[in-house]
């Protein structure tokens, strides 16, 4: 049984309230899918989040510093870079630097798109196309922090560029398979929405209800680069939250 961890100082500003008990990463229960020297690469609990907000909550990228260091003993904070974001109700990997040139060269090979990331989506509803790319034009409205998609480019829109595959359909869900090539503000979310096949949970972007501990069927499931100081290729891949939904995900690409 995990432990839940405690809210912060502040107020996390609920849409609706969740009606399970939300549970963080935490030293303790921090679930590490790669680590040596450089790099420490974990599985993002979809109410962890990657930096800090209103709610007081701890970062992520403090509980891994607290990990470090209570592992290797280390006298004082552990220096841990953060890399690239996942928004909070999104599950899946995330990778940290332990060092600043491990840092400085992920940041650029992001920059440069030279890591591949595989997400998984269960959707409401079955995009027209089985597999496709999906050029568009995102605009973000910085009150309501969302993301509007648009076929043409447009003022302060920026060019968004993924591909998708559609690795199954169950009684009320299909399950998407998203490989996205850019990586821009809630990309995943505002592209599918697009398609009129919103994310489960995702009110933000269409859907009819909550999930009831306030994610979203979103998971970083897989990356794929070359080691940033060895140069040898690095797969990881990140088991989905346990749920019958995310269960049935699972099922189903074994048998693709």
């Amino acid at each position: 049984m995990e432990n839940t961890q405690p809210s912060g100082k502040g107020t996390r500003d609920w849409r609706q309230a969740p009606k399970e008990p939300i549970i963080m990463s935490t030293v303790e229960n921090l679930r590490v899918l790669y680590e040596d020297n450089h790099l420490v690469i974990v599985n993002k609990r979809n109410s962890d989040i990657i930096q800090s907000d209103i709610s007081g909550d701890r970062t992520l990228c403090d509980t891994v510093k607290g990990y470090v260091k209570q592992k290797f003993n280390k006298p004082g904070l552990a220096f841990i870079g953060t890399v690239h974001r996942l928004d909070r109700p999104v599950s899946g990997i995330v990778i940290y630097a332990r060092t600043t040139k491990a840092l400085n060269r992920l940041s650029n090979m992001f920059k440069y798109r030279e890591v591949q990331k595989t997400y998984w989506a269960v959707v409401k509803g079955t995009p027209e196309e089985t597999e496709a790319t999906i050029i568009n034009y995102l605009w973000k409205d910085q009150k309501l922090n969302k993301t509007f998609a648009f076929k043409d480019p447009g003022p302060d829109r920026k060019e968004s560029e993924l591909s998708y595959k559609v690795i199954g359909v169950g009684d009320n869900y299909t399950f998407v398979e998203v490989y996205p090539k850019t990586g821009r503000h809630h990309q995943i979310r505002a592209t599918l929405a697009s398609l009129n096949c919103p994310i489960k949970g995702d009110i933000k972007y269409g859907a009819k209800r909550t999930n009831d501990n306030a994610s979203i069927h979103l998971h970083a499931r897989k990356i794929e680069f070359l080691h940033p100081v060895k140069k040898t290729p690095i797969t990881v891949v990140a088991p989905p939250p346990d749920d019958a939904l995310w269960n049935e995900f699972l099922r189903i690409s074994f048998d693709v």
